[in-house]
């Protein structure tokens, strides 16, 4: 102990002695060891954590496939029930001791306290069933929260609020739980608060602030209720297993039970009773919730890992010949020592504790970073959203990892040089042999700047890749216009209104809304194309043979629709006043579902329905749109139909299309195609929607190019954050080239002077600076280009628009990192060739 307190005393004077060297080289760890801390901690918090429940391994899921979000017909392998399935398996499967329920989406509730006079607020919401909580082994924080008595029809309304609502909207007061609260118009009972951190059983932006039993569904959401209709399917389901009870057993029961439920309740079309041997149900671990959001960010997150780790290591490459430069500076000292007798492993500890120390230095300043970088990373992945439910603190396991990553970075590239600078010849050294001759430095620091140019040279080919996919997406044609358009999504069933008085409440919204000067038109759909949602439908057609490709999605629009959205009509007509609820009922459809559908773009004039064969003239084609992308812009657009918002089919045989129809009818946008900027009628479109109807709140208002933005975040995040770690990459192997050519230069000052004094001149002089510097960078573009294809060939899937094998990305590549060691290299090059060859000699 006492010989390391003395290695560590003697660290802290060298370091302290050596100011440049000492920032220089935390500087270049803190950015390693940040870049991968902070990757480490969004992997941890997003990937590796479980839901803060009570003793989450025994919690399993049932059904695993990450379906969303009303599912009709037979899914194969099942992932969302309907309440009536959810009941026949937690009546008859005795292996499952508690089975909970869970809405597969977010409602949002009109919330007002009774008693006050503020208006409603928009809330997000979930349905759960009553043991909801009591499966995921969570006490309340004040209160108490549900039983199964709260979750039968006839009970009295109670909700649950969520410790950051109660929180942040109602500032803790804890007269809420007990106060009763009006709920979409219901008057419902806050029985209490849950526990500070549960969010419910997934990870997501925006989680619901109130929980309400099941049984309350159909009261608050009427005819949008999903509850009675066997058919659907829209709840996620969680279950703690009997003691004993193997899961791939519980499985094969479970598949098993729901075949025979699907044979014997008569829901399955004809054409898909062949398919019902074909379901399956799978249980796997549901410690984690739903885990969708981890599946859907772990590509990036690996390629930034990845990223991460290569700046890391040309960090290392960095540190190592500051620390093998600086041990053969000290080569005079060295060799004394070794000549009064010091011990080479002495020499070796000493290096290795200075190296340890300033990774430990680096690896402190490299958390402050993380947590910033982490954080920064979570705001652009989830833009759009108000609240995220990721903790970016530094934990003890994230602490654990830097310090851990600190110390291997110390020992492991601090072991070389420490080594090589403890084996100098004394005798040599103390003969004053020529330096240019005798460094053991030279193959090693030549082989890491090889090292550092050629993943350099990947890393920049990666951003390159990533940042040009990103371009194509956002110049794309999306098939609707992007500027000028102002976004607000509404909600009427929260607002009270009943099928009957909606048609009123939307001629009156598209007037006013008309008249706000500066409008140049608006309209109103159930969703648009940038709010990336969809309602999809089996379509029936005259003489077209029946199968299992005949889908399409579809949206209810008013008039005006496409005018105000920019989709460009190509042939026939567009809805528009004349489709009334007693005319001709209509369709427009894009491009793509008169081939995927008809086989043909020529369909003006051809019918079409939805729900089942008997409806398969419901719809006559008057006109065709271009293709627009309503879902993943990366992706081809999909077959679309759209119908006028007036026309209602209500002679549908099965009660899910009936009520999947009634519930179409409750718009969720509201449209403006504006002049100027969009954000500044926000305030003026949100009056004039409560000056129709005070209880009718806009839940969010967005322009359209927002919205893209939003929906191109993940993209976005990665391409900058390539492009951040691919510059940093070259910095760090600039910073080493100019380091190993300086120490070089300066080594091979007598030599210099020599070549000088017997003729060469400046020019030569930097010539050969120059020609050994770009020699090695050089055998590191040679190494790396073939590994720019193999990188581009592992991110094809990754890419959009763009072949893994494109040309000016690779000479793009090679050529940003020759022009920076270009500028790196002819600093110490040109101090070179001014050195005056008499000062030169007598250096030696």
């Amino acid at each position: 102990m006492s010989t390391l307190l003395h290695d560590l005393r003697l660290a802290f004077r060298r370091l302290r002695t050596s100011p440049g060297f000492t920032f220089t080289a935390i500087i270049i760890i803190a950015l390693g060891i940040g870049a991968n801390t902070a990757i480490f901690t969004l992997v941890h918090s997003i990937m590796l954590k479980s839901l803060p429940v009570g003793d989450p391994a025994k919690i399993y899921r049932i059904g695993t496939a990450d379906n969303c979000c009303v599912y009709g017909g037979l899914q194969d392998n099942w992932g969302l029930f309907s309440y009536a399935l959810y009941q026949d398996i937690r009546e008859h499967t005795p292996a499952i001791e508690e089975l909970s329920a869970s809405e597969s989406y977010r409602t949002m509730l009109a919330v007002r306290r009774t008693g006050t006079r503020e208006p409603a607020q928009s809330f997000r919401s979930e349905f759960v069933s009553g043991n909801y909580f009591k499966v995921f082994g969570l006490n309340p924080y004040v209160g108490r929260l549900f039983a199964n008595s709260d979750d039968v029809k006839g009970a009295a309304p109670v909700a649950v609020i969520s410790y950051r609502a109660w929180q942040q909207k109602y500032s803790s007061d804890g007269s809420v739980v007990g106060a009763t609260f009006v709920l979409n118009g219901v008057p419902a009972t806050i029985i209490g608060v849950a526990p500070p951190g549960f969010f419910g059983e997934r990870l997501q932006g925006d989680p619901p602030d109130f929980w309400m039993p099941l049984s309350l569904e159909p009261v608050l959401l009427r005819e949008n209720s999903l509850l009675d209709h066997p058919e659907l399917n829209w709840l996620y389901v969680f279950g703690r297993l009997a003691p004993n009870a193997q899961p791939k057993q519980v499985s094969a029961q479970l598949t098993t039970e729901v075949q025979q439920w699907l044979t014997s309740r008569g829901i399955v079309s004809e054409r898909e009773k062949a398919d019902i041997g074909k379901q399956k149900v799978d249980i796997g671990p549901g410690g984690a919730g739903i885990t969708s959001l981890q599946e859907s960010v772990w590509p990036g997150l690996r390629l930034l890992m990845a990223a991460s780790g290569v700046v890391l290591l040309i960090a290392c490459a960095n540190l190592a010949n500051l620390l093998l430069a600086r041990g053969m500076a000290r080569k005079m000292q060295t060799s004394i020592r070794l000549a009064l007798g010091a011990s080479r492993i002495r020499l070796i500890r000493e290096t290795l504790v200075e190296s340890i120390v300033l990774s430990l230095a680096g690896g402190a300043a490299g958390i402050v970073l993380s947590h910033l970088a982490a954080r920064a990373i979570v705001l652009a992945t989830f833009r759009g959203n108000s609240f995220i439910p990721i903790d970016t603190q530094p934990s003890l396991p994230v602490l654990g990892f830097a310090i851990a990553l600190s110390l291997l970075t110390g020992i492991i590239f601090g072991v070389a040089p420490a080594w090589i600078t403890s084996h100098s010849d004394p005798s040599e050294t103390m003969r004053g042999q020529s330096r240019s001759v005798t460094d053991r430095s030279a193959f090693p620091q030549r082989a890491l700047i090889i090292f550092q140019a050629a993943i350099s040279v990947v890393l920049l080919a990666v951003a390159g890749f990533l940042t040009m996919s990103l371009r194509n997406l956002q110049n794309q044609q999306l098939g609707y216009e992007k500027e000028g358009r102002l976004l607000l999504e509404v909600d009427p069933l929260a607002a009270g209104y009943t099928p009957e008085r909606l048609l009123p409440l939307y001629q009156q919204l598209q007037e006013r809304m008309s008249a706000i000067p500066g409008v140049k038109s608006s309209t109103l759909a159930l969703y648009t194309p940038p709010e990336n949602n969809n309602w999809g439908e089996h379509v029936w057609a005259p003489g077209i043979p029946d199968n299992n490709t005949r889908q399409s999605s579809w949206v209810r629009v008013a008039p005006h629709y496409f005018e105000t959205i920019g989709t460009k009509l190509l042939e026939g007509r567009a809805i528009d006043d004349r489709d009334t609820p007693t005319s001709q009922f209509i369709a427009v459809v894009n491009q793509t579902f008169g081939k995927q559908i008809f086989g043909t773009t020529d369909v003006i004039g051809k019918h079409f329905g939805k729900g089942d064969a008997s409806h398969a003239g419901d719809y006559e084609i008057v006109g065709i749109v271009e293709d627009a992308k309503y879902r993943d812009p990366s992706n081809p657009a999909s077959a679309m139909f759209f119908v006028p918002i007036t026309q209602v089919t209500r002679t549908y045989q099965e009660p899910g299309d009936s009520s999947g129809e009634i519930r179409s009818l409750y718009i969720n946008s509201i449209v403006l195609h504006v002049a100027g900027d969009p954000n500044s009628y926000a305030e003026i479109a949100k009056s004039t929607l409560a000056s129709v109807d005070p209880n009718l709140t806009a839940h969010h208002v967005h322009s359209y190019s927002e919205m893209v933005s939003i929906n191109l975040s993940q993209d976005t995040l990665l391409s900058r954050l390539t492009s951040l770690f691919g510059g940093l990459a070259v910095l760090l192997a600039c910073i080493g080239l100019y380091g190993v050519t300086a120490y070089r230069v300066a080594r091979r000052t007598g030599e210099i002077g020599i070549r000088m004094a017997l003729g060469a001149n400046r020019k030569d002089v930097l010539a050969l600076v120059l020609r050994s510097a770009f020699t090695q960078v050089g055998l590191g573009l040679v190494i790396g280009v073939p590994f720019i294809f193999v990188a581009g060939h592992f991110l094809a899937s990754q890419l959009f628009g763009v072949k893994p094998y494109n040309l000016a990305i690779v000479f793009g590549s090679v050529g940003v990192l020759a022009t920076a060691a270009a500028i790196a290299t002819l600093i110490p090059a040109r101090r070179a060739a001014w050195i005056e060859p008499m000062k030169a000699l007598r250096t030696e």
